[in-house]
């Protein structure tokens, strides 16, 4: 089982998505800053998580949240904290 995870700084109003197969260890790496494209942003918290079967189905929906049409759906369907403006 894969997920596909969204993360969202609320101190610098910024997400990111990504995979894993244990989110909360993941949770737990990005926060340590063990990743270099998310440490300047500690702390970060999950706001969506979606089970996906194979590797595969987990990079095509990551794609997908990453581009413009994703982030329109991130937009309107995911309960971002107060005063988010993604």
């Amino acid at each position: 089982m894969y997920f596909v995870y969204v993360l969202y700084s609320v101190d610098f109003d910024r997400s990111y998505v990504g995979i894993s197969q244990n989110v909360e260890k993941r949770l737990f790496q990005h926060n340590n800053g063990l990743n270099q494209s998310t440490k300047a942003f500690v702390p970060w918290i999950v706001v969506h998580k979606e089970d996906c079967v194979t590797i595969q189905e987990a990079r095509n929906r990551e794609k997908y949240l990453k581009s413009a049409a994703g982030r329109r759906w991130r937009k309107s369907n995911i309960i971002w904290p107060r005063g988010a403006t993604e």
